[in-house]
Parts: structure tokens; C-alpha cells; sequence
């Protein structure tokens, strides 16, 4: 384990999420919206709804009570910025926040902050939110818009 204030990768062969904190200093405005030594906030991808944001330990987790005590005092915090942001740049009614990691490669630990649109149809809300992950590409928040997004989303962080 690495000490608490090194914001790097431990391990995580295969993970989506240490490969991009490997690279952090070239990653997109999407994918480091805001960050500090622990966390990293970026845009969702594969999604058709502006503003799904993934909240990422910046060291391999793969589970909750794994965090250390360093990592837990900061990600109330991050959630709740996290909620209020995307509401003021989308316009969203709410935010769900989700965690599962358990996907192949996908196991680190990661929170989905979700806004929930006023008119989101009835079978996209609560769990069915989901099937708005992973959609058909001309479906998806483009990389630009998602960028564009992250600009925004900083700005009110």
C-alpha cells in the first residue's frame, strides 16, 4: 500500500482506472474535472445523459471499507460537491449516487453520481437509470461535449 498522500496506483492489473491514473498529467478535461491527493472526479463515458460523473480513489481499491481513514474523510465531501455541481450546469431535479465495481475491469471502487433530469422517463429512473450507460455511440455524450461539460462542472467545484 502506498502511503496516503501519494496519489498513485498500487496495483490494479487490467484496471480501467489505474491505467488512467497512470497517465493522469495527459488525461482530458472529461477525465480529471476535479481532483485532490486521493480522489478524482471525471465525466462518465459510453452515457447518454451530460453530466454522469464517476468519483475514483486515485490508488487501486476494490472495496468501501478498504479506504483509508485519509481517503474516507474527504468523500462525504466529494459526493455532496459533486451532487450540487451537475445540478447547476444540467438542470437536474436530483443526483443519484451508486457504487457497485464489480464489472470486468472495472473492480476498482468507483462512485457513480448520476443526475436525474425532470423528465426522465419513469423506466430510467432509480436502478433503470443503467441502461443509459453504455448506449450506442450516437446516443453518447460526445468526448467535446463531455469536455465542454467538465469546464463547466469545474467551475462550480
Amino acid at each position: 500500500m502506498t502511503p496516503d498522500s501519494t496519489p498513485v496506483s498500487d496495483g490494479g492489473r487490467d484496471c480501467y482506472a489505474c491505467a488512467a491514473e497512470a497517465r493522469f498529467d495527459t488525461l482530458p478535461p472529461r477525465e480529471r474535472i476535479a481532483f485532490d491527493a486521493h480522489w478524482r472526479a471525471a465525466h462518465a463515458f459510453g452515457t447518454a445523459l451530460p453530466g454522469w460523473l464517476v468519483l475514483l480513489p486515485r490508488r487501486h481499491v476494490t472495496a468501501v471499507h478498504d479506504l483509508t481513514d485519509a481517503e474516507a474523510a474527504t468523500f462525504g465531501t466529494w459526493q455532496v460537491r459533486l451532487s450540487r455541481a451537475p445540478r447547476e450546469v444540467t438542470g437536474c431535479v436530483r443526483t443519484y449516487v451508486v457504487q457497485f465495481a464489480e464489472a470486468e475491469g472495472f473492480a476498482h471502487v468507483h462512485f457513480h453520481i448520476v443526475p436525474r433530469a425532470g423528465g426522465l422517463a419513469p423506466a430510467h429512473r432509480g436502478p433503470g437509470v443503467f441502461e443509459l450507460l453504455r448506449r450506442p455511440e450516437p446516443e453518447q455524450v460526445t468526448a467535446a461535449r463531455a469536455d465542454h461539460l467538465a469546464h463547466a462542472l469545474r467551475t462550480r467545484l
